[in-house]
């Protein structure tokens, strides 16, 4: 009975009824649910056409996937495509309570990990250590670094992002019940909004979840409608994703800088963000506050995990004098599923718990 058990099936169902399988992980506490197999094609001649395809065609697989009661209103997710460059190895379209983001950092370092020990880059020479992989996301191309041993990943990630730059400082803001309040805006591949939790009146690292959460989003909806978002390079990538509250030491220093990100429908990040760390590192360079190599440590408020950013060179986006902005953390992979997605579930495009 025990062995019977133990083999991994799916129990009966029509053979007609979709199934999803997935691949699940986690980046300093951070889910990412990547899918193996039962998504529809999705059809585009370009990584962000086929991010629009997906939207206006499939955001059943992603509420299906994302939401309750397959997933929760925080699961993170991946759907990989292939890509039109000749240098990538695999494309990707990341999924999220509200939509589809353009950059996801802790999914980065969690895919190079997944291609790596899923055959989707070319197998390493005997005796490398580390592994190349080019990863096409909808903000461009990034370049992950899995350590590894014997051909499987081991150890952590490192990536380095598409040039990451500065759009505003000192963004005066009007935000309900708080007044006149100065925030940044960076770019990591994602916009945010950088503004210390002090100036909120909140601690990083004693306020209460929920009293961040609410104070975050009430500043991304203030900037969303007194600043516009605006990108070099497509219109698809001019939106603000969030807010990420910081501890405020942006002085360098040894000793990690505390932070926590909102973004999309109040979704937060366990991990300090990938794509986050990136904009915040460009930031600090930008004001002359940290220089090309220095490495310093993030750490999130909500688990405690840390990811480490440094500015290794400098680039452009238009005419934003940019940042390429290395990440480095540690992936985890938690499990496998397959979902049925029977015709007469009354919940089988899920529901999102507000």
């Amino acid at each position: 009975m025990e062995s019977a058990l133990a083999v991994s099936r799916l129990p009966p169902h029509d053979p007609g009824t979709p199934v999803l399988s997935v691949v699940d992980m986690h980046t300093g506490g951070e889910p990412l649910r990547i899918v193996l197999a039962g998504c529809p094609e999705v059809s585009g001649p370009t990584l962000l056409a086929k991010r629009r395809y997906m939207r206006q065609h499939l955001d059943h697989v992603r509420r299906r996937l994302m939401f309750e009661p397959r997933g929760h209103r925080d699961m993170y997710g991946a759907v990989l495509v292939p890509s039109e460059l000749q240098d990538a190895h695999l494309g990707v379209l990341f999924l999220h309570n509200e939509g589809y983001s353009s950059m996801c950092g802790h999914a980065v370092l969690a895919l190079g990990r997944f291609a790596l020990d899923f055959g989707l880059v070319p197998a390493p020479a005997a005796g490398t250590r580390e592994a190349r992989v080019n990863i096409h996301c909808p903000c461009g191309l990034v370049t992950a670094f899995v350590a590894c041993e014997d051909g499987r990943s081991h150890g952590p990630v490192r990536f380095h992002s598409v040039p990451a730059f500065v759009l505003a400082t000192d963004l005066m803001v009007d935000v309900p019940g708080h007044g006149k309040v100065v925030v940044d805006i960076a770019y990591g591949g994602a916009f945010y909004a950088f503004v210390s939790a002090e100036k909120l009146g909140l601690d990083i690292c004693s306020a209460k979840t929920r009293d961040l959460v609410d104070a975050a989003s009430t500043v991304t909806e203030a900037v969303k409608a007194q600043f516009k978002i605006n990108h070099p390079d497509s219109e698809d990538l001019a939106f603000l994703y969030g807010t990420i509250l910081t501890d405020g030491k942006d002085a360098y220093t040894k000793e990690p800088t505390t932070n926590i990100c909102v973004f999309a429908d109040e979704q937060v990040d366990r991990s300090p963000t990938g794509s986050g760390v990136t904009a915040r590192i460009a930031l600090q360079y930008h004001k002359g506050l940290l220089e090309l190599n220095q490495t310093r440590a993030f750490k999130s408020s909500t688990t405690g995990s840390v990811f480490t950013g440094k500015a290794v060179r400098e680039a452009k986006c238009g005419d934003f004098k940019a940042v390429i902005v290395e990440v480095s953390g540690q992936a985890h992979y938690t499990g496998t599923a397959s979902f049925i997605v029977e015709d007469d579930d009354p919940l089988r495009d899920g529901f999102l718990l507000k």
